[in-house]
């Protein structure tokens, strides 16, 4: 089996557990679930309208600023960015918004607008969206297609640090939750795309094309 990220032919079985299958890839390290466990379109979106994601809930917008703050730092004033993945409530859109940028969102279940994929963005954000994705190295190409040369991509998802505890975690029991990342599958996303990045803190990776 070829390994959905970075395409390798290095998959081999991680692990079963609570009645499900997850693989592993011996390259980059990236974990998923096997496809046969994936929830139904209708189950997804039904699950995503459950979050509490209020724009204005200073608890969530503390948690985005662990993103929001460092990827401000490398911005221009004038920078487009897109919000990819949003969700119901893109609260990470609004942050940047009220710094000055101009922002587009965009989510496959609430905000569904292709349109985006005919525009070019400064940067593009993406939080708590990428242990979602479904055929991740897809998203990515499709995503460095519409970001400019020099361009930033912030990441944001919980980091896998110790694989002994993948089946008591928490983070693999939500069910929509299909696409699991080590620090060291960033550094083998980075040499696939061909960008540098960082990761200024935890659980958040920036990218630069």
């Amino acid at each position: 089996m070829n390994c959905l990220l970075c395409t390798e032919p290095s998959v081999k079985l991680f692990l079963e557990v609570d009645d499900k299958i997850y693989w592993k890839c011996g390259h980059c390290l990236f974990i998923f679930l096997d496809f046969k466990f994936r929830l139904s379109s209708l189950e997804e979106k039904s699950r995503y309208q459950e979050h509490n994601n209020d724009i204005h809930n200073p608890d969530y917008r503390l948690f985005l600023s662990k993103l929001f703050e460092p990827l401000r730092a490398k911005l221009g004033a004038r920078s487009r960015g897109l919000d990819f993945g949003c969700g119901p409530g893109p609260a990470l859109a609004e942050m940047f918004k009220e710094e000055g940028y101009q922002m587009d969102i965009y989510d496959p279940f609430f905000f569904k607008d292709d349109v985006i994929f005919s525009k070019k963005y400064d940067f593009i954000t993406c939080t708590e969206a990428i242990e979602h994705f479904f055929e991740p190295a897809k998203e990515l190409k499709r995503l460095d297609s519409i970001l400019v040369k020099e361009g930033f991509l912030g990441l944001m998802t919980t980091f896998l640090t110790d694989e002994k505890d993948f089946g008591q975690w928490y983070y693999r029991k939500d069910p929509t939750h299909v696409a699991f990342y080590q620090p060291k599958t960033f550094e083998a996303i980075a040499s696939m795309m061909d960008w540098s990045y960082e990761i200024p803190t935890r659980d958040v990776v920036i990218f630069k094309k």
